[in-house]
């Protein structure tokens, strides 16, 4: 988009446009720390675009701080990992069923059935929510969301 500042014509494009059954959203990406005072004017064209299409407008600055603490433990098991004892197939059958990390990694293998929970989320297998910190109580769903 194009639009005019107190001293000149400035460009912008967002980085998202996501349409979802909640409505349109225009979505701006940008580190908190990178953040500068251009930016802000680029963000606030952005956000009269969307007022005027009817959109909802947002600006991503920073995550909550125990997310990344989640994505690195995820990470941690991104690499091809060998189901030796073959829990992957009835992890995956048991979270049909629901249930919280915590329940489903309960039992005599629990620090490996931890390490192929983590697995599994990393490659999307399973999924948490990541609004909130992962913990034993954490709601496991599969890929498909039916939990």
């Amino acid at each position: 988009m194009r639009f005019q500042t107190v001293d000149k014509w400035r460009k912008h494009t967002p980085d998202f446009l996501a349409v979802t059954a909640a409505g349109t959203w225009l979505i701006d990406v940008r580190p908190e720390r990178l953040l500068k005072a251009e930016d802000l004017e680029s963000f606030a064209a952005a956000q009269e675009v969307a007022l005027s299409c009817g959109w909802r407008y947002t600006v991503a600055a920073r995550w909550r701080p125990h997310v990344m603490t989640t994505l690195d433990a995820m990470a941690a098991r991104r690499r091809p990992t060998r189901d030796l004892l073959q829990l992957q197939p009835a992890l995956l059958a048991r979270a049909e069923q629901g249930g919280s990390f915590g329940e489903l990694a309960a039992g005599p293998y629990w620090p490996v059935v931890r390490a192929q929970l983590l697995h599994l989320l990393w490659h999307r297998q399973l999924g948490v929510d990541l609004s909130q910190p992962l913990t034993d109580g954490s709601w496991l769903v599969t890929a498909g969301g039916t939990t």
